[in-house]
This record gives C-alpha cells, structure tokens and sequence, in this order.
C-alpha cells in the first residue's frame, strides 16, 4: 500500500502552511515530518487523513486498496481521550476484536502498574499521550500517524515510548511530526517546508 501527497498546497485562516508539497508514503518505511510551523505538520496530517481538503493537489491510495480514505491508527495533537474511561477501555473500543485484558498488557509496558484501571481524567499529561500512542497501535489500520505524540514527555518516557512503537509498529508505515530528531535516525526526515526527504 502507497499513500502519495501530491503537490498539496492549504492554507488555514488566510496563513499557507502547505506550498506545493509532496510526499509519498511506502509499506516498511518510517517517515518524521520536521520544521518549526507545527500547525503546518497538523494540518498535513489532517489532509492525509481526509478531514481537511487542500486547496491545491491531492491525496492519493495506490495498490488494492479497499477504503475511500485512509485506514489509520491516529494520535493527534489533542488527546480525544473518553475522560470517564479507564485507559484499557478507551484502547480496547477502538478495536471490536481487542479485550480490556490484552489491551491492559499493552499499556503496562509504558505505564506504571495499576494506572491502565483508572479513569484517565485522573492520569498525569505524560500518562495520556502513553495511551494515546498504544491506543494509536492497537487500532487495525494501513497507516499510523502521530502529530507530536512524545509532546511534553520526560527522556525516560519518550524513550520507552519510541521502544514500544518500533516494537508493534511491524511493516505498518508510520508517519510522525516532531520538533527533535536525534533519536529517530530510524525515521526518513521529511522537511515540512518542501517534502523533500533530508536523510535516511
């Protein structure tokens, strides 16, 4: 499966984020969408995504693929978590195959014990991008995108939190946006401004 962006230009309240952008996204590859305009990044996602339409180009899903739009596992930039809900249930409802016990276990290799049962309106905002990334993984997708998911973390998370997506991620491509790189060398760096890859 292969999503390409296609010369996208958008523009949000009159500001261009988007010129003539070009991205095209592959099976086995992981891609980090870099620069400093973060609403540029969001809005990149949101267009792959389908919910926002660029004013120029477009996006487009190449191979047998059987969806209108992308499939995609999401963190986004705001949390959209079920505040009444514990963590389990809140990654557990995003996949109807997926029990409150196993997704119990997924979230026990980044959260501290006993914290998945609890609502997650009582969970720290470091505790609630974890869930947010596992729930992401957990749901059946082509595609998982993360806009800035290791926001606001500390060293020690956001490095198990990178552990734990190379670990499931498996061949599913995996688009992220961030400000910093040093630990992603994993990724192809992607420049917001032009789409070009930088390295990799």
């Amino acid at each position: 499966m292969t999503i390409q962006v296609e010369h996208v230009t958008a523009s949000v309240k009159g500001r261009r984020l988007l010129n003539d952008f070009n991205l095209e996204i592959s099976s086995d590859t992981s891609y980090m969408i870099t620069g400093e305009d973060e609403e540029a990044k969001t809005e990149l996602i949101r267009i792959i995504l389908g919910l926002d339409q660029p004013e120029q180009g477009r996006v487009r899903l190449l191979g047998d693929y059987k969806y209108s739009s992308v499939n995609a596992g999401v963190v986004f930039r705001e949390d959209r978590l079920a505040e009444g809900f514990s963590a389990e249930t809140n990654c557990a409802m995003v996949n109807g195959k997926l029990s409150e016990r196993i997704a119990g276990e997924e979230l026990d290799k980044l959260l501290a014990p006993g914290r998945s049962k609890v609502p997650v309106s009582e969970l720290t905002g470091e505790e609630r991008r974890l869930v947010c990334i596992v729930r992401a993984t957990l749901i059946p997708s082509d595609v998982i995108l993360m806009d800035a998911p290791f926001e606001g973390m500390s060293e020690e998370n956001r490095a198990k939190a990178i552990r734990y997506i190379r670990e499931v991620k498996a061949s599913t491509p995996l688009v992220l946006t961030t400000d910093r790189t040093d630990d992603l060398d994993w990724c192809k760096t992607v420049d917001i401004r032009t789409g070009i890859p930088l390295s990799m």
